[in-house]
């Protein structure tokens, strides 16, 4: 019985072992993507003021015509 209950923590060791393995990977992920949000939501509005200037703008068909006119 002795053997199963020292088997047993060492199992247990090494499960948390492991654990704390994946938790700093799991911690060095979500540090990595932490920031990506700001980034994104700046390419976002950078890309809206792009469209708006785009936006307002004069259509092709709505320019003066330059040269000769019918």
């Amino acid at each position: 019985m002795n053997i199963s209950i020292v088997r047993a923590f060492i199992t247990l060791k090494q499960f948390a072992l492991n654990y704390k393995e994946l938790a700093s990977q799991i911690k060095e992920l979500k540090d990595t993507t932490g920031n990506h949000n700001a980034r994104l939501n700046s390419i976002y509005s950078a890309l809206e003021v792009l469209l708006d200037k785009k936006a307002s703008q004069k259509k092709w068909e709505d320019r003066e015509r330059i040269g000769f006119k019918k």
